[in-house]
């Protein structure tokens, strides 16, 4: 049951980075003083990475679909007399990253179980479309990035999204080949902390790090034991990260 849940996108291939033998990431907290500082540091930590794989979360970290996502939310409102929220791009942002129930509990709280239900699956529907349609915003050197970090190591995606997000943007973004695989809550119904799990196992992941931009990402990779690189350019704020870029092309430079 776990192939079929956890995506194997890409057959293995031999990595030219470095070996992977023990982590000695540093523990960064939010607040360091002054960005030539900052980057110094990031630069010093990351020299002394030692891993054999990167995780990713999608929106917030690899693309923005905002837009999107909101145009699903919209069109998923039009066939439905109960909900009456204004339902803004920065609403959207502010729950990326969650879980498909806290997302709906947060944004329609008036709304009764039944008819969250109901209307998530409505939305489930419009967004898709809009992702396949329409995709997100691929953030500045997505292709050369990933080409970059997947000649040195073994890269896979999860997410909280909806089963067959992921593809979507695999697909617009024509970055399939870069990946080795893939999960989601919408296909295994798990945290993320569980999910990321899923993948270290499932791929025999000796030594991977985790990329997101949220306070769930964050707690994933601590209940995994990896390092946790925060994307600050995202939708969200973490209390503590081994490393944390501006871009993701910093990722380029710095691994």
């Amino acid at each position: 049951m776990l192939g079929q849940q956890v995506v194997r996108a890409q057959p293995r291939r031999p990595k030219t980075g470095r070996p992977a033998t023990k982590r000695v990431f540093r523990k960064l907290p939010l607040g360091t003083a002054g960005a030539t500082r900052l980057m110094l540091h990031l630069v010093s930590t990351l020299m002394q990475l030692e891993i054999d794989s990167l995780i990713f979360d999608l929106d917030g970290t690899l693309w923005d679909a905002s837009a999107t996502v909101t145009q699903g939310f919209r069109q998923a409102q039009k066939r439905v007399s109960y909900v009456h929220s204004d339902i803004t791009e920065e609403a959207v942002q502010a729950v990326t990253g969650q879980p498909y129930p806290v997302v709906y509990e947060r944004l329609f709280p008036y709304l009764t179980a039944e008819q969250r239900e109901e209307f998530r699956h409505i939305c489930a529907r419009e967004e898709l479309l809009s992702a396949r349609q329409q995709g997100g915003e691929p953030y500045p050197q997505l292709q050369a990035t990933l080409e970059y970090l997947a000649a040195k190591y073994r890269l896979f995606i999860v997410s909280n999204c909806q089963q067959g997000y992921i593809e979507a943007f695999l697909a617009h973004t024509q970055t399939g080949r870069y990946f080795e695989g893939h999960t989601c809550f919408g296909a295994r119904q798990q945290p993320k902390a569980d999910n990321v799990r899923a993948v270290i196992r499932h791929f025999g992941l000796g030594s991977p790090a985790y990329v997101g931009d949220t306070e769930g990402d964050y707690l994933a990779a601590r209940a995994n034991d990896i390092p946790f690189v925060f994307a600050a350019y995202g939708f969200g704020e973490v209390p503590a990260f081994e490393a944390r870029i501006e871009q993701l092309s910093d990722l380029q430079r710095l691994l």
